[in-house]
């Protein structure tokens, strides 16, 4: 039976590795990723209005992004500890609820799309956790990478139809 094409992650006696990425060359790197909270009217109503007991959900939301970005390695597990040299998270109120844009940069051996995914995925859990007791059913939606720049891979910029659909106005 013909062995599969080697695995990155995988020893020759098939258990999990972490990547040896210390021949690479050190390169700018930088990734972006999106998400979306879509809540009821009553929370939104109740975010701008400032009436959420635990404080403001977008900055609370902001710093668990970044703190989010900078503890990936502790969270996935087969991701290296990387110097990151600057992180953005960015929120903002929607028709639906609040969006979310992550965007991390490092110079380094390997790529920031889990980091710039997992400030996503923290803000977008603040944001319930801040904003629960006025709606329990909010939705964490379309986390996604958005784009990358450095690397072997190269550019990675996601199809323009895809960014429309993504940013398209859902009911609820």
């Amino acid at each position: 039976m013909p062995r599969p094409a080697r695995l990155t992650h995988i020893d020759a006696d098939g258990r999990i590795r972490m990547v040896d990425v210390g021949d690479k060359p050190v390169t700018v790197r930088e990734a972006s990723a999106s998400g979306h909270v879509a809540m009821s009217p009553t929370a939104r109503a109740a975010i701008r209005a400032g009436r959420i007991k635990k404080g403001d959900p977008l900055q609370a939301a902001r710093l668990a992004g970044i703190m989010a970005a900078k503890r990936t390695a502790d969270l996935i597990p087969l991701c290296h500890p990387l110097m990151l040299s600057g992180i953005e998270v960015e929120l903002t109120h929607t028709a639906t609820g609040v969006a979310i844009v992550a965007r991390v940069r490092t110079a380094g051996q390997t790529g920031v799309e889990m980091e710039a995914l997992t400030a996503v995925a923290g803000a977008a859990l603040t944001v319930y956790d801040m904003v629960k007791a006025v709606d329990q059913g909010m939705v964490i939606e379309r986390v996604q990478l958005e784009e990358k720049l450095g690397g072997r891979s190269g550019h990675y910029r996601r199809p323009v139809e895809a960014r429309a659909r993504r940013k398209a106005p859902r009911s609820r």
